[in-house]
């Protein structure tokens, strides 16, 4: 799995406006996302799980594993939380590292296949 991005990946994108209908939008430009809000798909509550994970500023993101993130945050917390986390995670992440900005549940059919692969290497490991 290559993280590789295009050199032609806009430096803008749109995101949601915090506690906006679903479809409004405002313009972000990648390089002015200071705060993890500013993240496609990074809300109040998803910013607060990463600050919790030591993650202050999308600059924290690049180069991270979104799995162990997420690994991490079930084992901070004590609970496994919705895959759906994982697939924001990935979101963020990739968006950070220059993918574009795309909407969370798109990176399920990926983590699916990567946690697939993972559960059978573990039981060949292990089995």
């Amino acid at each position: 799995m290559s993280n590789s991005v295009p050199k032609s990946v806009p430096n803008s994108v749109h995101s949601p406006l915090p506690g906006s209908v679903r479809g409004s939008t405002r313009k972000i430009l990648r390089r002015d996302s200071a705060k993890l809000e500013d993240l496609p798909n990074v809300g109040r509550a998803t910013a607060t799980d990463l600050r919790g994970l030591g993650i202050r500023v999308p600059g924290d993101l690049k180069g991270r594993d979104p799995y162990a993130l997420y690994d991490a945050l079930n084992r901070a917390t004590g609970t496994r939380h919705d895959p759906c986390v994982l697939d924001t995670f990935i979101s963020a992440v990739r968006y950070v590292e220059g993918a574009p900005a795309r909407p969370w549940w798109k990176y399920t059919a990926q983590r699916k296949r990567t946690l697939a692969v993972l559960a059978r290497a573990q039981e060949k490991t292990h089995g």
